[in-house]
């Protein structure tokens, strides 16, 4: 009964936190302006460098090649629109240099909004963004997709994270992959800076104590050839939804052609239930750069049928992450919300909702919440 009554009560404080009002100049935009109905949003605050900021070479023309930037990439398609504007805002607001971050966004072919009119809505909420929109072609990944148990996770644009030493600028060798349904409470300056030792691909929050073996078939760990891929390793299960990825390592050891490998083997034998999470399992798990935990606070949309509410893992929090059926704006505007899709709200700069929930807030109040939650 007191670890509830502790949770209960790290949950309020947050709430309280962030839902103190502030005063900010805000426009809103969309709807009139081309984007269509329901493509409405909120121009941003502009946030903007301390004097603390490193200065780029050439300061004039914010370039995508910019090693002295933190690149960060990111699908952007209409439906999970407005995670996206929220995560992005998160991002910015709580960086130490927001002038100093690039978006690079990827944009499915036919998806109803296309890309021009996604780039002016982009550019019409956050006006000083650093940001390019890239296209992904789904055909390059159609006829590799397998049924899955959610059908959103067939989505093609799912997949693009496999393509991004293929999609991006071949000057971009370094990138944060994030999702579109979380939002960042701590500086991204933070885990720009992850070291991925031994010649590591990627970095993400790993979870050892995960029942490994359920992301695959009874078929997959009975066949003693494909099983075999993980007896030289300790495969421990991690979330796809934020990674850094070292992209000229990605580009030199062609990653994307490993995982389309396993895709055509899943299409001909039904190795996994789920959707682009499997085969970055078989070519990483136990090959990723240990993240802090902290990084990732996922499962908050709960489990893929469902999407039941969900408490918040024990420890200090810098990124809330909606991975699971249920998603924050979804159950906020159905006025049937879980108690933590509250710690999104303040990010939303979508049309419809109060500006008074879009609160201003040190990130640091998320890092000393440990207590509350033991």
């Amino acid at each position: 009964m007191r670890s509830i009554f502790h949770a209960a009560a790290a949950v309020f404080l947050l709430h309280f936190f962030l839902t103190v009002t502030f005063s900010v100049g805000i426009r809103t935009i969309g709807g009139g302006d081309g984007s269509g109905p329901g493509f409405g949003f909120s121009e941003a605050p502009d946030y903007r460098n301390g004097v603390e900021c490193p200065v780029s070479v050439n300061k004039e023309v914010v370039s995508s090649c910019d090693p002295d930037l933190v690149h960060v990439a990111m699908t952007l398609d209409s439906e999970y629109l407005r995670g996206s504007i929220a995560a992005v805002h998160s991002v910015l607001r709580h960086a130490s240099c927001p002038e100093n971050v690039f978006f690079h966004f990827v944009a499915a072919e036919f998806d109803p909004a296309s890309p021009r009119v996604l780039s002016k809505l982009v550019r019409s909420t956050f006006p000083s963004l650093n940001f390019k929109i890239y296209i992904f072609r789904e055909d390059a990944v159609i006829n590799l997709i397998s049924s899955s148990i959610r059908q959103a996770l067939e989505n093609p644009l799912n997949y693009a994270r496999n393509y991004l030493g293929d999609i991006l600028d071949l000057c971009v060798d370094r990138v944060i992959y994030l999702d579109s349904d979380l939002v960042v409470v701590d500086d991204i300056h933070k885990l720009w800076n992850t070291a991925l030792t031994n010649s590591r691909v990627i970095g993400a929050p790993e979870y050892c104590h995960a029942n490994f073996t359920k992301y695959f078939t009874d078929g997959f760990w009975s066949d003693p050839v494909l099983s075999r891929v993980f007896h030289s390793r300790r495969p421990c299960y991690f979330n796809t939804g934020v990674m850094v990825m070292d992209l000229v390592r990605w580009r030199e050891g062609n990653y994307r052609k490993r995982i389309e490998n396993w895709m055509e083997i899943q299409r001909k034998r039904r190795i996994y239930e789920l959707g682009s999470l499997p085969p970055f399992l078989l070519v990483f798990a136990g090959n990723v750069e240990a993240i802090d935990h902290k990084w990732n606070q996922h499962g908050l949309g709960g489990d893929n049928v469902r999407g039941s509410c969900r408490s918040l893992h024990t420890g200090p929090v810098s990124l809330l992450h909606w991975s699971g059926k249920g998603k924050p704006w979804v159950r906020l505007d159905a006025r049937n919300p879980c108690p933590l899709d509250h710690l999104w709200k303040p990010y939303d700069l979508y049309k419809g909702s109060s500006t008074k929930d879009r609160s201003s807030f040190p990130s640091s109040i998320f890092l000393g919440f440990s207590s509350y939650l033991s």
